[in-house]
């Protein structure tokens, strides 16, 4: 069974969780982490605007992180963040929908974000700019409307573009290491290999995140559309950070600032 006593009031040696020294420094960061990934979208910005780096595979959006998990970031982040609610909320399934309501809320907030970036896209777009062999072509508005058919089309549409990546990957981030400091004060009395497995990948896919965000940084967008994406993702897990503050039965430790 999990403990939640601490370890001079429970007795014997304390089971195999929390991972205090990775868990607990998180808990501590978390605060900061918001100003982390806004100054890593700052200085990115300021290395593409003065070509500091020279291209490399991953200035090439087919790179297989991009590919096989930047673009099904959400899908990665929830398939591992609900076996670990699962598993460090108790087994009590009051805890377990109590935590992984907060995740489908996450989910709404992620669906409303895009769909609202792809619509602002849109509108403030007027034509879209084929590449052909003796040049680009510029299609007008009223034949190709969109920007999902102008890149269907192999153009590039011309609307203001708020960075998806910027947003889902500090979204992503946040949501993450929200979930992992909410266990800092579990302790499980028993071995779990599952467990284990989980919360390394989880560790593994945080530093993806924050590689491909940097990435993104000094490879892609105007600094305005990377900024509002971080700003949005930060919005966003705000707004999930809440929601589960009111909804959670599980009292997580003081942050240490």
């Amino acid at each position: 069974m999990i403990n939640t006593e601490p370890d001079d009031q429970a007795g014997g040696n304390p089971g195999p969780w929390p991972r205090h020294d990775i868990i607990c420094l998180g808990l501590e960061l978390r605060p900061s982490v918001q100003k982390h990934m806004v100054m890593l979208g700052v200085v990115g910005s300021i290395v593409k605007d003065k070509h500091l780096l020279p291209d490399t595979y991953f200035s090439n959006s087919r790179n297989v992180l991009n590919t096989y998990f930047v673009k099904v970031s959400w899908g990665w982040t929830l398939t591992l963040l609900t076996p670990f609610i699962y598993l460090t909320s108790e087994k009590k399934w009051t805890n377990v929908l109590c935590r992984l309501s907060s995740l489908v809320v996450a989910t709404a907030v992620w669906y409303t974000f895009t769909e609202a970036f792809f619509y602002i896209e849109d509108v403030t777009g007027t034509s879209c700019v084929i590449p052909k062999y003796e040049g680009k072509v510029q299609v007008p508005h009223d034949e190709i409307k969109t920007s999902l058919r102008c890149r269907r089309a192999g153009g590039q549409w011309d609307g203001f573009d708020i960075s998806g990546h910027s947003f889902i990957l500090s979204f992503c981030v946040l949501v993450i290491a929200d979930e992992m400091a909410h266990t800092a004060n579990i302790k499980l009395s028993y071995s779990n290999t599952v467990l284990d497995l989980v919360y390394v990948s989880l560790n593994v896919i945080v530093v993806i995140w924050v590689f491909m965000f940097c990435c993104t940084s000094v490879y892609f967008h105007e600094f305005s559309q990377k900024f509002l994406g971080t700003f949005f993702g930060i919005l966003g897990w705000y707004i999930t950070h809440r929601y589960k503050g009111k909804v959670t039965p599980l009292q997580q430790p003081p942050i240490r600032r």
